[in-house]
């Protein structure tokens, strides 16, 4: 394969955009350039502004580094410097030249803890992006969940748009896509399976987080590879003035973290750690079994920081999560996520900004069966290197380039068993499949006009997979056309897809706007399986000579409003999205270990369109939000349903989420969640039949029933210590599923044993009344 293509596009950009530079620099204008940072631990403050105090309406934005760039005429100036929960602050600057200027923000005084908030009060309305949610981690610790662990994952589950995988589950869906349409980023490294015992935690621990973004629509077009969302995720660089320390005690985990400087002002280190101990309580059990058996999990967040000089800065981040489950020594079961994000910031001018990434993600799996009739092992693993190379170019106050390059290797070793001799079971070794994306893309954001303001971009992305191995053919029922075996390096098969972005906002009279977006996606790695929950045995494949990319179009129009002072935020999106080649299986299809696996898929069509309706209170003593979601979600095959189109598992009519906070004192905080949302769509049989005296279900139309509707009712209270200047306390009761709703995580069918002839159904509900409290301290 050669790279000449995209090299000469990568210089065109080049060359284009320098152009545009040298046009601003001819002009009699400078700019002034520099980090903008927090003073009491010296993190960058992401999203924090500049603008002139003579001519607020100049002005820019810090990005997710910190790192901010305006051009303002040659003269003296008055420099404002702000940020949400920060004192303002001014600097009076001589301007003859480009100027470096850092500058270090003080905490507002009424607050006693740094809360980091990206967007400015009215960039919600004044953005071209749509479909955007930040998630403040401050309300992350508020909201109530499941076991009192907050979670990043449950929270944005709370969102429009978003919905739950199910009864106390991490896993989601955004708008009417699977769970694995969603790309998961931590620190720009990719997570498989974001869950901790099989869904019920996230594996992100809240006090690592520095800020969370989610894309449902508009995304950028750095962005790709996924159809329905992104969440990108970005942890806390560590304190580069003090060492402190912070942590907490709950019913099922404890976590703790330390963070401080490695060199004061210039370098700092983050270590967070996280683990359940419910396996500690086995070992007071006298069955032997028992008090042998396994039930933990564990996370590991690190990263550390150096800046060299005002122009580079290193940062290197890691992740490391595992579950294990075993019983005695008779079965086994671990999985877990493994990253590495090595990421080099350097400012080339005070205009053009440049980071360099290289990124390693592992996630595997491991099965162990020993007993007295079976002995075998089934391992499973992904890996991937990334490497990413991006430009930011501020071209002028109202002109912002985005382009940059990436190369994407993914290695997926299936489901091998691996068996003794003298077990029943016979060992498998499937091949392992290699492939690679080569993406480039380029984004513009322009402010043509005061009200109107754009966002247009173009990825291109290039996906090969690679031999050694035999690869075969298959008809549309199954079974095989022919075979070829390919050597080491040679390219299987190729796809190219042009993926256009575009997103415009343009403001109306007052504190409102309209937005309008389009965004095409592709996707070149896919999850097979057939349950709503993502579990860590679900097979991955890769775009093949059979399995096509999917392919994904969504539209959105949207009307965004603040009043009330910019205290309420309102928003409405409304949204299509058209899915081309979407991926799901024959009949009594077999996932797992199967070497001729593509052959039990099938292939059609989506489509997915609905309303969102958000109304945010945002300060007070009391505050919170409430979303609503209408939509449908569908899918049509050929060999499905007869050919017509099915409502998605994933698809439930209405979605309502609550979510209130009152600060009733200084020291108490009540919080309360309420959400509702029609059951998930489900196959039951619509009859049975009897053949050698055996009882078969019969089944008809493909999701052609519904679960019973869900709602829950979550509690919180936080209790904090007074302030010193060495440590802090805090208390967090919750109470989760507030008044006991039997809420159906399982309805089967089964004869009545007095009279067969009589059909039964029975429902198994997961959790009723579950309270927590967490003791959390800081210092």
């Amino acid at each position: 394969m050669s790279l000449t293509p995209v090299c000469g596009f990568r210089f065109i950009l080049l060359t284009i955009l320098i152009g545009v530079q040298a046009v601003v620099f001819s002009q009699t204008t400078h700019t002034i350039s520099g980090h903008i940072r927090d003073a009491l631990t010296g993190e960058t403050l992401i999203g924090a502004s500049i603008t002139l105090k003579a001519n607020p309406s100049i002005g820019a934005r810090a990005n997710n580094y910190g790192f901010y760039s305006l051009t303002v005429p040659e003269g003296d100036h008055v420099f404002v410097f702000s940020h949400v929960g920060y004192q303002v602050e001014e600097a009076a600057i001589g301007l003859t030249g480009n100027r470096t200027f850092d500058i270090e923000l003080q905490l507002g005084e009424m607050l006693d803890e740094v809360v980091i908030t990206k967007s400015s009060k009215s960039e919600n309305v004044s953005s071209p992006q749509m479909g955007v949610a930040r998630v403040d981690i401050n309300e992350i610790r508020h909201v109530p969940v499941l076991m009192g662990e907050k979670d990043v994952l449950k929270t944005i589950q709370l969102l429009p748009g978003v919905l739950s995988g199910g009864e106390g589950s991490s896993h989601f869906f955004v708008r009417g896509g699977t769970g694995d349409q969603n790309l998961i980023l931590l620190d720009e490294a990719m997570v498989y399976n974001a869950s901790h015992l099989f869904g019920f935690f996230s594996t992100f621990n809240s006090d690592a987080i520095k800020e969370v973004n989610l894309y449902k629509g508009g995304m950028s077009a750095q962005y790709g590879g996924r159809l329905a969302s992104v969440l990108d995720i970005n942890m806390l660089d560590g304190n580069k003035k003090n060492f402190g320390a912070e942590g907490g005690v709950g019913i099922i985990a404890s976590r703790l973290k330390v963070d401080g400087p490695i060199v004061k002002d210039k370098g700092s280190f983050m270590v967070s750690g996280r683990r359940t101990y419910a396996d500690l309580f086995l070992k007071f059990s006298n069955d032997e079994s028992i008090n042998q058996s396994s039930l933990y999990f564990y996370d590991l967040n690190a990263k550390a920081n150096y800046r060299l000089n005002d122009r580079n800065a290193l940062f290197l981040s890691g992740y490391f999560g595992k579950d294990v489950l075993g019983y005695s020594d008779l079965f086994g079961f671990d999985w877990g996520n493994a990253t590495a994000t090595l990421r080099w910031n350097h400012v080339l001018n005070n205009q053009l900004f440049s980071n360099t990434t290289l990124v390693y993600s592992n996630f595997n799996y491991n099965v162990n069966i020993d007993n007295e009739d079976y002995d075998f092992v089934i391992a499973s693993r992904i890996l991937n290197y990334n490497l990413k190379q991006d430009f930011q170019l501020y071209a002028t106050n109202k002109s912002t380039w985005r382009f940059g390059v990436n190369l994407l290797r993914q290695r997926i070793s299936p489901a091998n068993i691996d068996a003794d001799e003298d077990t029943p079971v016979n060992s498998l070794q499937l091949e392992d499949r290699t492939g690679m994306e080569l993406a480039a893309y380029i984004s513009h954001e322009w402010n043509p006009t005061d009200h109107l303001n754009v966002v247009y971009g173009l990825r291109v992305n290039n996906f090969l997979l690679f031999g050694p191995g035999v690869f075969s053919q298959y008809d549309a029922d199954g079974d095989i056309m022919g075979s070829q075996t390919y050597k080491n390096g040679e390219v299987v098969q190729h796809y190219i897809n042009l993926e256009p972005r575009l997103s415009l906002s343009y403001q109306l009279q007052g504190n409102n706007s309209l937005k309008v977006s389009y965004n095409r996606n592709s996707q070149n790695l896919h999850q097979l399986s057939n349950s709503t929950s993502s579990l860590p045995t679900d097979a991955w494949v890769m775009s093949s000579n059979n399995i096509k990319p999917q392919v994904a179009d969504q539209v959105a129009l949207g009307y965004y409003q603040n009043f009330g002072g910019d205290v309420y935020e309102f928003s409405a999106e409304t949204y299509y999205k058209y899915m081309q080649n979407q991926i799901d299986y024959r009949n009594a299809a077999d996932l797992q270990a199967n070497e001729h696996i593509e052959a039990e898929l099938l292939y059609g069509m989506g489509r997915a369109y609905g309303l969102e309706l958000f109304l945010k209170k945002r300060e007070g003593k009391f505050n919170g939000w409430l979303s609503y979601a209408l939509s449908r979600s569908e899918r049509q095959f050929d060999d499905i349903n007869e050919g017509n189109w099915f409502v998605a598992r994933q698809d439930r009519t209405h979605d309502v989420s609550l979510v209130g906070m009152y600060q009733l004192s200084p020291r108490w905080n009540l919080s309360a969640t309420f959400v509702y949302s029609t059951g998930n769509a489900v196959t039951f049989p619509s009859g049975k039949y009897s053949v050698d005296g055996q009882t078969l279900w019969y089944y008809t139309e493909r999701n052609g029933y519904r679960m019973p509707d869900y709602h829950r009712l979550d509690l919180g209270a936080t209790w904090e210590s007074k302030v010193t200047k060495r440590f802090k306390t805090t208390w967090t009761f919750g109470l989760y599923n507030a008044y006991n709703r039997k809420n159906a995580y399982i309805i089967d069918f089964r004869e009545n044993e007095s009279n067969p002839n009589i059909t039964e159904t029975y429902r198994i509900a997961l959790f009723g009344i579950i309270p927590s409290i967490t003791w959390n301290f800081k210092f």
